[in-house]
């Protein structure tokens, strides 16, 4: 079922900062309108959103390939050096039968970030190319997206917990390796992405 009311053709628009609701008015060409409670500038949609979004997501794919291709984590143990990929630390964890770890780990470091990123494409695609159906549930997804894109960090906590803990009389020490910082910069990424997008432009599009 189509949605054609929106508040910018009722002529209403939110401040970004604080939520204001404002009546709009006529206004002269390059004036800058201003959010009488909070004094920051105020726009029907984000400026340039989709422009940005597409920026940050496609910039999240190019790290994702090093992020899962490169070492993530390098273990010293009485001076051999072994280093592990995302990957390897799952398959290690689902050997020794810690499947809850294994699992949760994939989840956060693979499925999330991947879903994360597909998601928001198809968002921008619904956009791009008008797809009027299941707006709902695309805006359902935006949300998720959201809210789990804190927990893509969990790998990033693990390493650093076993940087600290790790380290029994000095024969053995765990280091982050490139990886963490491809990883890291996705996570940014996706988050940014998300931030960034204005849900709002998908019921534009209908």
């Amino acid at each position: 079922m189509p949605f054609k009311a929106t508040a910018m053709k009722a002529g209403l628009m939110s401040c970004h900062d604080c939520g204001k609701l404002l009546k709009t008015r006529e206004t002269v060409k390059n004036e800058v309108l201003t959010c009488p409670r909070c004094n920051a500038e105020i726009h029907f949609r984000k400026p340039h959103s989709l422009t940005r979004v597409w920026a940050l997501i496609i910039t999240s794919i190019l790290l994702f390939i090093p992020a899962n291709l490169l070492p993530i984590m390098r273990v010293n143990f009485l001076g051999t050096m072994e280093s592990s990929t995302i990957m390897d630390g799952i398959v290690y964890f689902f050997h020794e039968d810690e499947y809850f770890i294994g699992l949760i780990i994939f989840t956060a470091s693979v499925l999330v970030p991947t879903f994360k990123i597909i998601g928001m494409i198809i968002i921008l695609l619904s956009i791009h190319f008008k797809w009027k159906r299941g707006l709902r549930h695309k805006i359902a997804m935006f949300r998720f997206i959201e809210f789990i894109g804190r927990w893509s960090m969990l790998d990033i906590f693990v390493i650093a917990l076993m940087s600290t803990l790790v380290s029994f009389g000095g024969f053995t020490s765990t280091i982050a390796a490139p990886a963490v910082t491809y990883f890291s910069a996705v996570v940014v990424c996706t988050m940014s992405a998300a931030l960034t997008f204005d849900s709002r432009l998908l019921w534009d599009a209908n």
